[in-house]
């Protein structure tokens, strides 16, 4: 894989991921009536607080890891049904948003760092994602240029969170409801239909090299 399609993978599964409602979306727009971008920005801090050393240790363990082979093939496989999946949710629900969704800053706590850091932390989805997907870019990521194509990863990756979470908090400080817009609506249905592609990009590669450790 060249620099460029490694570029465009990690930044479409990326915005894809930021794209799906979740648990801190919502309490980034909450805190973001108040804070407005400023709120955003410390959500995004404290969502790379816990991101950055998750990545660390995944990459390690795949670098320390003796059957390389064997591990491409599970991150294919395990990663593409992840997207496909994901995939077909975001593309069933892009046009239907969240219809009872008041947002409100009570009971959010006061800091938007803290709460970057809990809700990634703790959330079930995150760990599964950087588990499967993720673990999927870490892979080629260090195929590609090792540590080099690590951080290149990486910040191709945390600018989309930086840029979403910013953008998504000032706009409910302006009173404008997100997941209502038909832009938004219109980029879930694009990004959802390119999960599909890389979805089954991934589960092929991962047939194709457990068809080979097979009849190798």
């Amino acid at each position: 894989m060249d620099l460029l399609s490694f570029f465009t993978m990690v930044v479409v599964i990326s915005a894809s991921g930021a794209l799906a409602p979740g648990p801190m979306f919502f309490a980034n727009i909450s805190r973001g009536i108040e804070g407005g971008s400023k709120s955003g920005l410390y959500f995004s801090v404290g969502h790379t607080v816990v991101e950055l050393p998750l990545i660390l240790i995944l990459a390690k363990g795949l670098l320390s890891t003796s059957a390389r082979p064997l591990v491409s093939v599970i991150a294919g496989l395990l990663g593409g049904v992840t997207l496909i999946v994901f995939g077909l949710l975001q593309v069933k629900g892009a046009w239907s948003g969240v219809e009872n969704f008041n947002p409100s800053s009570r009971g959010l706590g006061r800091s938007s760092l803290v709460l970057g850091i809990a809700l990634s932390g703790l959330n079930p989805f995150f760990i599964f994602w950087w588990l499967t997907v993720g673990m999927k870019l870490i892979y080629e990521a260090l195929a590609l240029a090792s540590l080099f194509g690590l951080l290149f990863m990486f910040i191709c990756h945390i600018w989309i969170d930086y840029a979403w979470l910013i953008l998504t908090a000032h706009l409910a400080k302006k009173g404008r409801n997100v997941l209502k817009s038909k832009a938004y609506q219109v980029l879930a249905l694009i990004f959802g239909l390119l999960l599909l592609y890389y979805g089954v990009t991934f589960l092929t590669e991962g047939v194709n090299g457990l068809l080979s450790i097979v009849y190798s």
